[in-house]
């Protein structure tokens, strides 16, 4: 029976009276998933996307009014205008795999790439920036709020003829036409239907970035070099993307203030698919575990990019945190932008600024006043009209947000009347939030140490001053980094906690230790020394990557199990995954999330580097666990198979219900290559529970 027929059979049980107008009347978004097949596949007979709609809806042109979008290059599907009664008929039909209700999302320098070894003028012996051809014609679709074309990040000067392989469009539209595209913005499209009207007010109907976080996040990845560039003075040089010879295509799938519809980027990945991106960046924020689609475009040859989220520095926050897709968190360079305050009694302290251009003299001493967290009770009862304040109130940092209690200080003293605010917080990089203040005010942060300080002379002397320097910029050795930043979203994923994303790192190997050989710091209250929640795998080092020796492969077929068990039906199922635990996925990672007694977990990793190799493994065991490795030394030769399987072993040394401890697993080759996976173990007594405290 084809697929035409089981459709009209279950049909035929449907009772007529729900194919006929039902109660509920109010219609709102919904995605039809119907799985890999394509539904222009002249191998398959299938029904079209309108022709499923019709049968529920009477007649194709209710099909045809109510359907949004349809999705068919790398997936079949739709997304359409249905009420809860229809949903439940579409979902009983052969071939509908699920159907969700439409969910929204939000998106999430000059020295970046250099610091991670990527010079431009790379002088390092592996040259990687120019064997990679700076990116030379790869194309890298970026899906977010669009793109200002004028931006110089985005010249197409010194550029050759598209790549033959491209299908895309310059789709026009509002301070848009054909020839905003170029030979650097080789395409654009931009999805609005379906967007409410609230999103769209103001909006460029284009694929013009109003926003600008889609500007920010293409120049990132792609922007051509752009020389003295910089902040009002601060952080100068040349500003460019990791790849600056790379094609840029645009999908604005993300209006007004950075609101994603699921419809509309499954859109955007479904032509993207089609238009021969080789990379796809996706910087949003999912609540769901999956975004249909990414698998298919990871299927054919496309590498798929997310942010983990800005959640951060909470636990449980990751998104994203399906093993197909490559899932970076946010770490800080070597750059610190130091202001000195001066106070009356010549004393000398150091914040951290933007300041460069506000309006009150920063030449001169002001009148400083402590006013402790600044509420509005505070300052309506105090006169701080002309003064430098003192905002500290360590008492509140853990139930405010720092970012958020810095805008709210902020706010209330400027409207005040104040010429200067001091911000005490916990060492969170929450520099970008005192933009706030630009042309207004100098605004600085300090640490509660420091506000302490200032505090005690503000209260202690009659006629308390204080000057605020503009900010320099220091960049190098003199400053404490990566540390992983403080709104990273932090692990492990509560919808998967036996994957460990590969947070800061896009490949492997990569480094869990800083410049100075100490291990990477996680910014937050307090600061503290990360774990792989907190930084996956670690910090990225390009040079190594490009030559790691092992890698640990995956069959994409893998990845539909995973995807059909446990992306699309209830959890329970997914534990039963080819009758496997989740940590059996051969990921460069190992996380076991109900160590009872003993659990055994099985790795392959495939040789890249010399067809002669040893390799002796080196395992940092988790707190309280015992771990062995069999085989524990791996050779290769070239004339033997360039794979190698080995089963790791974990034991609880006590039968406790604990939180996670942390290791590691390494493959030494006794000269270059050292391969290095995160670990992360829990011991349970009984299943599904956390702490016994």
């Amino acid at each position: 029976m084809d697929f035409r027929s089981a459709l009209c059979c279950a049909l035929l049980l449907v009772p007529v009276a729900m194919l006929l107008v039902s109660a509920d009347t109010s219609s709102r978004l919904y995605i039809v998933y119907m799985g890999e097949k394509k539904h222009d596949d002249p191998s398959v007979v299938t029904a079209s996307h309108h022709e499923v709609l019709a049968y529920v809806l009477g007649s194709k042109d209710e099909a045809q009014k109510s359907i949004v979008y349809t999705y068919k290059h790398g997936f079949s599907g739709f997304a359409a205008m249905l009420t809860e009664s229809q949903v439940r008929i579409i979902a009983s039909l052969p071939g509908v795999v699920s159907v969700k209700a439409n969910t929204h999302y939000q998106t999430h320098s000059t020295r970046s790439w250099d610091f991670l070894g990527l010079d431009y003028k790379q002088s390092s012996p592996s040259d990687l920036l120019k064997k990679a051809k700076y990116g030379e014609d790869v194309i890298v679709g970026v899906v977010d709020t669009g793109i200002w074309p004028e931006s110089r990040s985005f010249d197409d000067s010194g550029y050759g003829p598209l790549p033959a392989r491209w299908k895309g469009i310059c789709q026009a539209g509002a301070a848009f036409n054909a020839t905003s595209c170029n030979r650097k913005i080789i395409g654009a499209r931009w999805y609005a239907d379906g967007i409410s009207a609230e999103a769209l007010k103001g909006e460029y109907m284009s694929a013009r970035d109003l926003n600008g976080h889609g500007t920010h996040v293409a120049s990132t990845i792609a922007g051509g070099q752009v020389r003295n560039a910089s902040y009002a003075g601060l952080g100068a040089g040349v500003a460019r993307g990791g790849a600056p010879r790379a094609r840029l295509a645009v999908y604005k799938a993300c209006w007004g203030p950075g609101s994603c519809s699921l419809a509309t980027v499954l859109a955007a990945i479904d032509d993207a698919i089609n238009d021969g991106v080789d990379v796809l960046s996706l910087s949003l924020s999912f609540q769901e575990e999956e975004v249909p689609g990414t698998l298919h475009a990871v299927q054919k040859g496309i590498t798929v990019v997310f942010s983990a989220g800005n959640k951060g520095p909470v636990a449980d926050t990751v998104q994203n945190a399906v093993p197909w897709v490559l899932t970076v968190a946010a770490s800080t360079i070597d750059r610190s932008f130091p202001t000195v305050m001066s106070l009356g009694n010549k004393e000398k302290l150091v914040g951290q600024s933007l300041n460069h251009n506000a309006t009150v003299n920063t030449d001169k001493f002001h009148a400083l006043i402590s006013a402790g967290s600044c509420d509005e009770q505070t300052l309506s009862s105090t006169n701080v009209t002309g003064m430098v304040v003192l905002c500290s109130a360590p008492w509140e940092a853990s139930s405010t947000p720092t970012p958020q209690g810095f805008v709210n200080a902020a706010t209330r003293v400027a409207k005040a009347g104040a010429k200067g605010l001091i911000f005490a917080q916990h060492n969170s990089n929450i520099l970008e939030a005192t933009d706030l203040c630009r042309r207004v005010m100098p605004c600085v942060l300090v640490d509660f140490e420091i506000a302490h300080r200032i505090a005690s002379y503000a209260n202690t002397v009659g006629t308390p001053v204080v000057r605020i320097s503009r900010a320099f910029s220091i960049v190098g050795n003199g400053v404490l980094s990566p540390r992983v930043a403080a709104f990273s979203s932090r692990g492990p994923s509560p919808a998967f906690p036996a994957i460990i994303k590969v947070k800061t790192n896009s490949c492997h190997p990569s480094s869990v230790d800083d410049r100075f050989g100490m291990r990477i710091q996680a910014e937050g209250s307090p600061r503290k020394q990360a774990d792989p929640f907190d930084f996956g795998g670690g910090h990225i080092n390009p040079d190594k990557a490009a030559d790691p020796g092992l890698v640990y492969d995956m069959d994409a077929g893998e990845y539909t199990k995973f995807f059909n068990n446990c992306s699309l039906g209830p959890k329970d199922d997914c534990e039963s995954y080819r009758g496997k635990k989740l940590y059996q996925l051969n990921l460069p990672s190992i996380a076991v999330p109900d160590l009872k007694d003993s659990v055994t977990v099985w790795r392959t990793v495939t040789n890249v580097g010399p067809v002669d190799a040893t390799y002796q493994a080196v395992v940092g065991a988790p707190a309280g666990v015992n771990v062995s490795v069999q085989p524990s030394v791996i050779r290769f030769n070239g004339g033997g198979s360039k794979e190698a399987t080995f089963r790791v072993t974990f034991t609880a040394r006590q039968r406790v219900q604990d939180g996670y401890t942390f290791g590691s697993l390494t493959w030494l080759d006794g000269g270059t290559h050292s391969v290095r996976i995160p670990v992360a173990v829990r011991t349970v007594i009984q299943d599904f529970i956390a702490d016994t405290s």
